[in-house]
């Protein structure tokens, strides 16, 4: 099979990273030529896709992959995978799986509430909104009968160099509380479990919560980490004075639980790190937030 990946960001890097062996090509894209440069010894062929400069390959690649991967988000107008090579890779006769990596804030906010695949979108920022769209976009190319497309609705992504123990070694790490407020996330080892299993999966295209199985209080996150590290975990602050970046204050405007037991049913996905607690854990033992 060869591969190709819209975004070669942190699931996709590590993804490809993990999967060695699995393809016989695999390829994708970055915003810069610097950044081309960073990747050219990890054995993945780079291509730059920006609004000023797009590789002509490309095209070449998405046409001949069996697998392609979409983490680049949508603009606020419009989709740039979609505008430049939705219709392309409609048209082409030959069977592809395509992976779409959206976000759990296309539910909006639920109060707290249980939310599953089954539900209606309702989400409540211009971001989620956009999310929304190109999904529904990715879901019509999946109606071409050589084409089947999975929808990943991703929770808070966390793993290694990215996770609570990294930013309280760092001294960023907030305790921020607003009562009642839970957080999903999900460890990018079983989002790459997700990836696998629906590169497997034998029926139609889908769309698939990609949560843990433990939706939390950011708190916790910060003190079971702290606790991990033998330290005393930052003072506690009141949300509605806390100092919060705009985007970080927006993901405390929504409120929710998702469940992935689609994702466990149907894909027959198993998590390898079910809660935070079992992921930071393991990411302690091997020795993120030391040194």
């Amino acid at each position: 099979m060869k591969f190709f990946a819209f975004g070669l960001g942190y699931c996709a890097r590590y993804y490809l990273e993990h999967s060695k062996g699995a393809f016989e090509a695999a390829a994708g894209t970055v915003r810069t030529a610097a950044k081309a440069g960073e990747l050219k010894n990890e054995n993945i062929e780079t291509f730059v896709f920006a609004p000023e400069h797009e590789d002509p390959a490309i095209a070449e690649r998405v046409a001949a992959a069996d697998v392609i991967l979409v983490s680049v988000p949508p603009g606020s107008s419009s989709d740039p995978v979609l505008a430049r090579y939705g219709h392309r890779i409609a048209s082409l006769r030959r069977p592809q799986t395509i992976i779409y990596l959206s976000t759990i804030g296309v539910y909006g906010d639920r109060g707290g509430d249980w939310v599953d695949e089954s539900m209606t979108p309702t989400p409540s920022s211009e971001r989620s909104l956009a999310r929304l769209q190109a999904e529904r976009s990715w879901a019509a190319i999946g109606k071409e009968p050589d084409k089947k497309v999975f929808i990943l609705r991703l929770a808070g992504i966390y793993g290694p160099g990215r996770n609570a123990l990294v930013n309280l070694k760092a001294g960023t790490a907030k305790r921020v509380i607003k009562r009642g407020q839970v957080f999903n996330r999900i460890h990018v080892e079983d989002i790459k479990r997700a990836i696998d299993a629906a590169i497997a999966h034998q029926g139609p295209g889908d769309v698939f919560n990609v949560s843990d199985d433990a939706p939390s209080p950011p708190q916790d996150v910060i003190t079971f980490a702290a606790m991990l590290m033998g330290v005393e975990p930052p003072p506690t602050e009141d949300f509605e004075s806390a100092d919060l970046s705009p985007l970080a204050r927006s993901f405390y405007a929504e409120n929710k639980r998702v469940s992935n037991r689609k994702l466990k049913d149907e894909l027959g996905v198993k998590l390898a790190y079910p809660t935070y607690r079992v992921g930071l854990e393991a990411l302690w033992e091997a020795g993120e937030g030391r040194g």
